[in-house]
This record gives C-alpha cells, sequence and structure tokens, in this order.
C-alpha cells in the first residue's frame, strides 16, 4: 500500500502532465495573472479613458512601477523564479502602448541605488520628479499614469504618523501627483497595495480621469494591470472594504495604537460598511461604497423575482450586458432587519453571484438563495433570549444590486410576527473590560465590568484495553483495529511526543507533526501560505505567487478561488508536504494591521464564502487546509500579548463569523489559533472558544494547532483544546505533569486521536 509515501519522502515525483514538475509551472503563474485581473477594481474612468486606445503614448510616474509589491512580508512571502513589475508588463504590450522609457529607467535606477544601500523592497521613500524629465515626457504625450506602492508585512503595524505613511499620501508623492495633475491632460492612477488607503484625493479631482485598484498581484501582477490598462483583459472586481474619506473615519482608528497591551472593540458589530452605513452622518464620509467596482461595459439587472417557503430566501435576477465590450457583473444582495430591542446595521451582505463573461447583448439568469435563520441577531445581553440568535419580529427588507448603496430599493420584505428563536447557544468569551459599545444611533451602550468564572470541559475519553501486540498505523487505516485501540498502545512519552511539533524533513521549514516510526506513524510536514508555496530560497525551489487574499476577495469569484486552492496544494503535494497554512480570514477591523494583505475583506460573510472556497480547492487534492488565525488576530503590535476585548455579539457576528461558515461548509482539517489574548484568556488556552463554540457548537472534527512559539502553556492547552504546538512543545513538562495527576493521560489521547484522524485522512 501506498498510503504516505510522499510524506516519507519516497519519491519527490512530479505531478503535471506527461510527469511534468507542477511546481511553479506555467500554468500556474497563468491562473495567476488571471486571478490578478479578476480582482481588479475599477474605480473611476472618466470619458472612458480606459482601455487606453491602441497606440496610445504614456508617461508613467512612480518609484513603484519597478519597485512592485507582488504581496506582503512574513510568512506571506513567496519565493519566486521572477516578479514582473509594472514597467515591464507595459513594455510587453509595446505593439498596443508605447512607454517614454527615459523616464522608466530613471526610476529603474533610483530604486536600483536604494536596494544597494540596503533599503527594504516596498519600502522605499517616493522618488523626487526631476524637471528636465517632466518636460521631456510632457513633449512625448498628454496621458500619464501615477502608481501609488504600499508595503506591510507580519509582526508589524503601520503607524501612519508621518514618518509611517501608510493610509496618507507623504509629501513627495503629493509633490508628484500635483506635477503630474498639472502638465498632463489625461492622468490614471494605479494602487499597489493591500489594504485600504486614502483614495479621496483622486475621486472627485477634474485632473485624474481614471483610477485603478491593482492590489498586490503576486509574481505577474505588473503584466496583469498592463492587460487590463490595454483591454487584453478588464476589471470586473468589487471592493472587499469600504474606502472612507479619512483614516479618521474608521472607527477602529482612534483606540489602534492606544496600547501594547490590548485593544477594545468599542465598535462592537459596526465594522465597516456595517458602521459608514449606518451610523448617522457617516454615509457621508465614504468615498467609494463596499463592493464598488466600475467595468469597462454597462450591465442591467431585470426580471428580479423572490420567493421564501419560511426556510429559506430564493431570488432569481437577469443579468445582461447592455455595453459594447465582454465583462462579467456581480450581483450582491443584503438584508435589514427590523430595529427592535437589539441594535443593529442597516445592511448586512448575505449573499452574492458572479456572471460568467458576458459578451455585448448576452443574457445570465443568477439563481441565490439564503437561510432565513441567517439573519438572526446573537443576543448577548437577554434582552429577548439570553444566549440564543434570535430573529425579532418585524420587517426583513432585501436589497438587490452591484454594491451596498445601489443595493437601496427593497426587493423583498419577509415578516415574523412573533420573536423567534434560532439556536440557542452559550455565554463563552465574554469581556471583563468593557465598557461601552457602540449602537447604531452612534451612541454607546455602557456596559457592566465584572470578573467571569470560565467555563470547564471535563474531558470525556474511555481507554480502551491495550493491544497485546503492535500495530501500525497503516492497520488502522485498512481498518484492523480502532484508532481508539492503536492510541492505547502508546506510551505516555510518545503521546507527549505526539502532541509536540517535529523537525522539518526535506525542504519543509515551517517543521511538521506526527513522526513515530515505532508504530508507523509518519512525520507530516507544513508549509507556509496564503499567497502560494513558502519554501525558503535557500532551497532553490521556486513557487507561484498568487494574488494577494484582499486581491482575491475583490474578485467575488468563488470558481476561482477554489481553483487557486487547488493549484497552490499540488504545489504543496509534489514538494512531499502535506499541510499548507492556509487561508487566514481575520476581519480588515483598521487599515493599519500590518498582515491585511494576508485577510481578505471587512466583511465575515464574503471571508467566510472565499475561505470556504480556497478550502474545498485545497482539500480536494487531500492536502490539509489550516483556516488562521482563529480569532481576534487584528492587530501586530505585541501580537503574543495583546488583548483583544470585545463583546460575545460582536465576536459571534464579526470574528468567529468567517470561521464558523468555513468550517461547516468546507470542513477544514485543521484550524490554527492565534498568539492573542480574547477577553483575557490566550486563544490556545481558551476552552470556551476551542471545545465549547468551535467543537460543540460548530462541529468541528479536526485538529487544532497552536501558532509558532507562542507564550502559552502547553498542558493548558491540551486541556483546553490545542492539540499541537508548533514548532515545538514541552513534552517532558506535560510527561511530568502526568506523573503529578495535573495532566490525565486521556487528554492526551484525544489530542492524538484529532491528530491521527486528520494524518489519516492523507493519502
Amino acid at each position: 500500500m501506498n498510503k504516505w509515501i510522499r510524506q516519507k519522502f519516497m519519491p519527490c515525483s512530479p505531478l503535471g502532465e506527461n510527469h511534468s514538475k507542477i511546481t511553479g509551472c506555467e500554468k500556474h503563474i497563468r491562473l495567476s495573472r488571471k486571478a490578478a485581473c479578476e480582482g481588479t477594481v475599477l474605480l473611476k474612468n472618466n470619458d472612458a479613458l480606459l482601455p487606453f486606445e491602441k497606440g496610445t503614448k504614456i508617461a508613467v510616474f512612480g518609484k513603484s512601477q519597478i519597485d512592485y509589491v507582488k504581496g506582503g512580508g512574513g510568512s506571506g512571502e513567496v519565493n519566486t523564479a521572477y516578479i514582473r513589475n509594472i514597467y515591464q508588463g507595459l513594455k510587453l504590450k509595446r505593439e498596443q502602448l508605447q512607454v517614454f522609457d527615459e523616464l522608466s529607467l530613471y526610476y529603474q535606477s533610483y530604486v536600483e541605488q536604494q536596494y544597494r544601500s540596503g533599503e527594504t523592497p516596498g519600502l522605499l521613500q517616493e522618488a523626487a520628479v526631476p524637471e528636465a524629465l517632466l518636460a521631456s515626457a510632457k513633449n512625448f504625450t498628454d496621458t500619464a499614469v501615477i502608481v501609488i506602492g504600499r508595503f506591510s508585512g507580519e509582526g508589524t503595524d503601520r503607524k501612519n504618523d508621518g514618518t509611517d505613511d501608510y493610509f496618507n499620501l507623504s509629501e513627495t508623492e503629493k509633490d508628484m501627483i500635483e506635477k503630474v495633475t498639472a502638465n498632463f491632460t489625461k492622468v490614471v492612477v494605479l494602487l499597489n497595495v493591500g489594504a485600504m488607503i486614502d483614495t479621496s484625493w483622486f475621486a472627485d479631482n477634474p485632473g485624474i480621469s481614471a483610477a485603478v485598484m491593482i492590489w498586490q498581484g503576486g509574481m505577474e501582477g505588473g503584466l496583469a494591470a498592463a492587460d487590463v490598462l490595454t483591454g487584453d483583459s478588464y476589471p470586473s472586481g468589487k471592493l472587499a472594504d469600504t474606502c472612507a474619506v479619512s483614516l479618521d473615519d474608521y472607527p477602529s482608528s482612534e483606540g489602534f495604537h492606544e496600547s501594547e497591551e490590548y485593544v477594545t472593540y468599542t465598535e462592537d458589530i459596526f465594522v465597516g460598511y456595517r458602521y459608514f452605513e449606518t451610523v448617522p452622518g457617516k454615509k457621508e464620509r465614504v468615498v467609494y461604497p463596499f463592493g464598488y467596482g466600475l467595468s469597462y461595459t454597462e450591465f442591467s439587472l431585470s426580471d428580479l423575482s423572490v420567493c421564501d417557503d419560511k426556510k429559506n430566501i430564493y431570488l432569481s435576477v437577469t443579468v445582461t450586458n447592455t455595453g459594447n465590450r465582454a465583462g462579467k457583473e456581480v450581483v450582491q444582495v443584503y438584508f435589514n432587519a427590523p430595529a427592535g430591542k437589539l441594535t443593529k446595521p442597516s445592511r448586512q451582505l448575505c449573499g452574492f453571484a458572479k456572471t460568467r463573461e458576458l459578451l455585448p447583448g448576452d443574457v445570465q439568469n443568477l439563481q441565490l438563495s439564503f437561510a432565513i435563520e441567517d439573519m438572526a441577531s446573537f443576543d448577548d445581553m437577554g434582552v429577548v433570549a439570553k444566549s440564543c440568535k434570535v430573529l425579532e419580529k418585524g420587517d426583513y427588507n432585501i436589497f438587490v444590486g452591484t454594491d451596498v448603496r445601489s443595493a437601496a430599493e427593497t426587493a423583498y420584505t419577509y415578516t415574523l410576527e412573533e420573536n423567534q428563536i434560532v439556536e440557542e447557544l452559550h455565554s463563552y468569551v465574554a469581556p471583563e473590560k468593557l465598557e461601552k459599545r457602540l449602537q447604531a444611533d452612534g451612541t454607546y451602550q455602557t456596559l457592566e465590568c465584572k470578573e467571569i468564572q470560565r467555563e470547564t470541559f471535563p474531558c470525556v475519553y474511555q481507554i480502551p484495553v491495550k493491544p497485546e501486540e503492535t500495530f501500525q498505523l497503516i492497520d488502522v487505516a485498512q481498518n484492523k483495529l480502532s484508532l481508539d485501540t492503536f492510541i492505547a498502545q502508546l506510551t505516555d512519552e510518545e503521546l507527549c511526543h505526539l502532541v509536540t511539533g517535529q523537525d522539518n524533513i526535506g525542504v519543509a521549514n515551517t517543521c511538521g507533526m506526527g513522526n513515530l516510526p515505532r508504530v508507523g506513524i509518519p512525520g507530516v510536514m507544513t508549509a507556509d501560505g496564503p499567497a502560494g508555496l513558502r519554501i525558503k530560497r535557500e532551497c532553490m525551489i521556486d513557487t507561484t505567487a498568487f494574488p494577494v487574499a484582499t486581491s482575491l476577495a475583490a474578485s467575488w469569484n468563488t470558481d476561482l478561488l477554489e481553483e487557486v486552492g487547488k493549484a497552490g496544494a499540488l504545489e504543496v503535494k509534489e514538494n512531499n508536504l502535506s499541510i499548507w497554512l492556509t487561508p487566514a480570514l481575520n476581519i480588515h477591523r483598521s487599515p493599519l494591521c500590518g498582515r491585511n494583505f494576508e485577510y481578505f475583506s471587512e466583511d465575515p460573510f464574503l471571508s467566510g464564502k472565499m475561505a470556504s472556497a480556497i478550502v474545498r480547492g485545497i482539500q480536494s487534492q487531500n492536502i490539509v487546509a489550516v483556516p488562521k488565525h482563529f480569532a481576534c488576530n487584528n492587530k501586530e503590535t505585541n501580537r503574543k500579548n495583546s488583548d483583544s476585548v470585545v463583546s460575545e455579539r460582536a465576536l459571534r457576528e464579526i470574528y468567529l463569523k468567517g470561521f464558523e461558515i468555513c468550517v461547516k461548509e468546507a470542513k477544514p482539517k485543521m484550524i490554527m489559533t492565534a498568539y492573542n489574548l480574547v477577553n483575557g484568556v490566550r486563544v490556545s488556552e481558551n476552552a470556551e472558544l476551542l471545545w465549547g463554540i468551535l467543537r460543540n457548537e460548530w462541529g468541528f472534527d479536526g485538529t487544532v494547532i497552536s501558532d509558532w512559539s507562542n507564550f502559552a502553556n502547553h498542558k493548558t492547552e491540551v486541556q483546553a483544546g490545542n492539540n499541537v504546538k508548533m514548532p515545538t512543545g514541552e513534552p517532558e513538562e506535560l510527561f511530568t505533569a502526568i506523573a503529578a495527576g495535573t495532566l490525565k493521560r486521556e487528554e492526551l489521547c484525544v489530542a492524538v486521536k484529532y491528530l491521527l484522524s486528520t494524518i489519516l485522512w492523507l493519502d
């Protein structure tokens, strides 16, 4: 039997067609380019300037055309054979565009000099524009492209304090923009970013004709941008976040850097568009709303029909391409719950669908549905029913459109005559220090702070009789004995070994788990993600860098994300790795979070659907997907000790919801816990979160692993439901705890059973 042959590193055979190598192959690189185009968001296009007409001459300004950011730093970095920057991408379109090379080569020289001097790629200061070059560019053309780039990475948040410009433009950037708009009649802006930055400076500026959010598009991002600019492709992305006028307009900004020890989520459930579309006076502070994105063509929605069967709401809508170019449209469905005893947002996303490519005149009918219980709210105060999901009586209005603002007209109303309890849950992970939280009317509800008695979950596990002979794990796979009986033959030392991360094998650089040869347990290795398989440069293996998660989310295309997940998993598998540490689906609570590029959106529904698609793609290849970081890892500053103070309702409706959707729909085989604390308890030591919510309420039956080198106590983690401590644990301390009676063998057996169940799933 060849089960686990790759985990044993025999052989490392290619998985491509005709036994070709699939890692970093041309097919996957084409997919990366396709995905970058699909997630591109056209924000502005006055007088249909884009796509450029054939033969257009352009002058490209900004160091980011050379210093292109394909993705962020840290574990999300991907080592590739090359990166195609924007200038290189545009030069490949020489039959369609003429680029003023002298200007771009000036930026190339500047960037190369900065690299030689030790400056960090992506973090270079903008270069000043020489007057002579400006004049020459003006003589060459009347059309300019400005490229603005931003870089961020794991472990560090951005400041936006004048010395660390992230959201706002730097003074040098402002000077460049002023000079360009004063000298060119047609100006296009490209934003090479991983999260929201200031868009107000071009939205109403008559001197800027077009603006395109190209995100951080992976290794072929520069060519993908050129595809869109020339019309070889087209933008069909929609914003996965709200673009506000200023950083201060985001309610999380005020307290984001208040303390390194904690962050208080006083905005509660009013995150992103839920805040801007609900709280009085905040709509005016939006530049581009959630879900917004233009096209090179026009679409109409017609023949809308909506009905329900008391369990689900069903929608049918016809989309017609009424323009003169090909394109795709995204139909979005929102609901508005009645204003009852529980405060509620004015809009919540509950469904979406993207058309296929529609040629001019093409028509497609889209069918959408969602469960009525999805409109329920979690009552953490007992104003309707304590610790329950409730539908309050009244009208639930359904809206259909192409962004949160265009979905303004009521398409259907579902009416409840009486309050309805959808699901009885528990009071888990309640805050002890949250003093207030925002309400829909813009006021704050005062909360009582009190010490919470946390619930415990006694271990329920019956140890079977130890078998007389020694069995191998393959015997369990062949149904010769139960997994419980197999575990019964393991010594206490071996159990402690199995709940501890294991050393790297082969090209792995993030360690693994398992690895107990005496009984045939293979060592299964992990690999970083999520924008592609990350293998250290010294291994000399180039992989495919896909667009960052924000870009993928902006595609609103779950089929595409499933395809990306499958491709990445094949590269993981070909290199004899088994566990891909992706997707990351924490919420974009603030534009300043250093790791936003790895996360999908401000919206938990969109995040959950995107994550589910990627997990399905990954696990279709029998590679373990690992959604992370569970939960509330929305800040990198002091991430191993920072306490996220959040209400139970916001926790469940915003920060856990994406994970819940992913767990229930895609059934990932692993979950990674976050470094941080939530309401005073480290996540990997939080039994209410891991046993109470994740396993007992959601039915998760996979393995729970820690993030790497956290500050938690290993014994407490095991008892709380964190099954494996990565990359190494404290097996000696665990063995001592067993001898002392403070850790039960049964508790270790439960953790090992979850791990071995996952290993048995591998092929």
